[in-house]
């Protein structure tokens, strides 16, 4: 410390216009979020007569579930190219670099546009989750309100990490899990001057979208207790299974993008064939489409045979490789969420066959601990991930064997692939940061990579 840091000393506090416009975007976030998935329901309720999109697409013939992901694929893209006419809002990676290294706005424009296009692709059954528009347009309204009313540049990039940590928490109605988010993936620092604009805008978003949709965990009440401390070893393979399979997750949507970016055509055009593509995967398999989310709930009740569980490990991945590397704006993280369920409970359900009679807990604890795992080794972000799935399920009997897997799959997935698949994101704009106890060293990247 020099002389000149001691006389300047602490921070000037933020001025309440600041604590305000937090206030406006947890809010903003919450309100967006509630009404992107009242969307997506009233379509289904009214146009397939069905609750979601597993339900609409089981009751649909072949030919709808073929045309159906095709045509909103169209609308997908035809709305994300939109979007790119103005400043690109490519997902959370564009959330991560307006606070890491600041000075670009976020377009709340391109953001709103990107929705249209994941909302597009969702209602027909696209392979795709809904949180990622809902956390960019938490940012994006984060950077809209701070250029609004003058905030500067450091307040600025607290404000859109709340903005992000708003929209997650309404995505998922887990709000601890939503200010870890921004620790590990966004700022990848615990700077007091984000994490508490991030609890504050977490606390409040979480609060309102409850009074709207909820209070319980998302995926319902579970108690999934081990029967034994062996498990613990199970839990441990179920980790370094999940980081291969996490990486290889993301090295197939990272080819999927590739391929299509040769196909001579359209942005539009390329997002209607990776639709139809899911929605010939979606003919036998229908549990392909939409973000997972239903499909889940039967894994998680023990409804979904190990024959079935061990295709989806492979055709969810392809599906979702189909919409987002075609060109439909959305998430992979529920995706993941997906894998990680399907690849726990068809483990579980392999145990069975070979353990004693009664050694081997429920197939849905084992699903839980995989969806953990996976989406720690995707993001890089373990805490994240185990407070996730302990928020969403609200089985804390869990929480063991989840810092298990969640330890060593993100080991494996860091060995075998340096970036998570936000940092991917950043890289393909020419800049990564990697953080040590030292701090945060930003690089910049050449194409040559």
């Amino acid at each position: 410390m020099t002389p000149n840091d001691s006389a300047a000393g602490p921070p000037p506090l933020p001025r309440p216009r600041f604590f305000v416009a937090v206030a406006v975007v947890a809010a903003g976030a919450a309100l967006f979020a509630i009404a992107f998935r009242a969307a997506i329901a009233f379509v289904f309720e009214r146009g397939f007569g069905a609750h979601d999109v597993l339900a609409a697409f089981e009751q649909l013939p072949w030919w709808a579930r073929l045309l159906s992901p095709a045509i909103g694929g169209l609308l997908a893209g035809s709305a994300s190219a939109i979007a790119a006419r103005g400043r690109d809002a490519r997902g959370v990676g564009d959330v991560m670099e307006a606070v890491v290294l600041g000075g670009r706005p976020m377009s709340l424009r391109a953001t709103v546009w990107k929705a249209v296009g994941s909302w597009s692709a969702i209602v027909s059954g696209g392979s795709i989750g809904r949180e990622g528009p809902i956390i960019q347009f938490g940012g994006a309204l984060g950077s809209r309100l701070a250029e609004r009313l003058g905030i500067r540049e450091s307040r600025k990039r607290a404000l859109i990490a709340a903005g992000s940590a708003a929209g997650f928490a309404a995505a998922y109605n887990t709000p601890l899990a939503a200010v870890l988010f921004v620790l590990e993936v966004i700022t990848g620092v615990a700077a007091l001057g984000a994490v508490l604009p991030a609890i504050l805008a977490a606390a409040l978003s979480t609060a309102i979208t409850r009074f709207a949709i909820g209070a319980g965990p998302i995926y319902g009440e579970h108690a999934f207790a081990m029967r034994s401390s062996w498990e613990l070893v199970a839990h441990l393979v179920l980790g370094l299974v999940s980081g291969v399979a996490a990486v290889g997750f993301i090295q197939l949507l990272a080819a999927s993008e590739r391929a299509f970016a040769k196909v001579p055509l359209a942005r539009p055009y390329r997002a209607a064939i990776g639709g139809a593509l899911v929605g010939a995967i979606a003919c036998w398999l229908p549990a392909v489409t939409g973000n997972g989310y239903e499909a889940i709930a039967r894994i998680l009740d023990g409804r979904m045979a190990i024959e079935l569980l061990l295709l989806l490990l492979l055709a969810k991945p392809l599906a979702t490789g189909a919409s987002v590397g075609s060109g439909s704006p959305g998430g992979a993280f529920t995706p993941a969420l997906f894998v990680g369920a399907a690849l726990g409970a068809a483990l579980a359900a392999g145990l069975v066959r070979l353990a004693p009679a009664g050694a081997i807990g429920p197939a849905g604890g084992y699903a839980l601990v995989g969806m953990a795992a996976v989406v720690a080794a995707t993001t890089h972000a373990p805490l994240t991930a185990a407070v996730l799935v302990f928020e969403v399920s609200g089985d804390y009997a869990i929480v063991l064997p989840l810092l298990v897997a969640v330890s060593a799959s993100t080991a494996v997935a860091r060995t075998l692939r340096r970036s998570s698949l936000y940092m991917e994101e950043v890289e393909r704009r020419g800049v990564r940061w990697e953080v040590t106890l030292a701090g945060r060293d930003v690089q910049r990247v050449d194409d040559g990579r």
